[in-house]
């Protein structure tokens, strides 16, 4: 059976989280592993549709993303979670469940500016933002608590997509999950 575990992508709204995961994926399955990306916005849809933006909805949108990925890297799945969890006791919550249950854990901080996020701007939030169309954006007018001690930061606006997720994969292939 293939070791699984959790590799946590945290990082602002564009910062290339989910490119980077699915890059990352593609490689893996490639390889011969079991892998499953656990995209924030999909979670949002189908798991988590009754929750807002507050801190609280966040945490338990968290929370529940770290259930199901603990579940899914303890049955031997590479659960890679592209997912911006914003606050730094919600990230250690899920670490402290997976280290709980013997399962890995890694959390990548995708460490882009928020100047370069705003033009990369993928889903059109931060000129939503600006516009004064919605507030409580996460790195403009909300919080974010970057990792004090990642496993691995990734600064995606000095290399490729594809460098970061080899950079990933070098961490994976370290740590003998790869």
């Amino acid at each position: 059976m293939t070791t699984g575990a959790t590799v946590w992508l945290t990082g602002l709204p564009s910062a290339g989280k989910t490119t980077i995961a699915y890059e990352l994926a593609g490689r893996l399955r490639e390889e011969g592993h079991r892998v499953e990306v656990l995209d924030g916005d999909e979670i949002r849809e189908f798991l988590s549709s009754g929750l807002g933006f507050s801190r609280a909805d966040r945490d338990t949108n968290v929370q529940r993303i770290g259930f199901l990925a603990e579940l899914l890297a303890r049955n031997g799945v590479k659960a890679l979670v592209p997912v911006i969890a914003p606050y730094a006791d919600s990230r250690e919550a899920v670490r402290t469940r997976h280290r709980s249950a013997g399962t890995t854990y890694l959390e990548v901080h995708v460490a882009t500016p928020v100047e370069v996020c705003s033009e990369r701007d993928v889903k059109g939030l931060y000129a939503k933002q600006a516009a004064g169309e919605i507030s409580g954006l996460t790195g403009v007018d909300d919080p974010y608590e970057d990792p004090a001690s990642p496993d691995l930061r990734i600064e995606s606006h000095h290399q490729s997509v594809q460098e970061s997720a080899a950079a990933l994969h070098a961490l994976l292939t370290e740590r003998g999950l790869a």
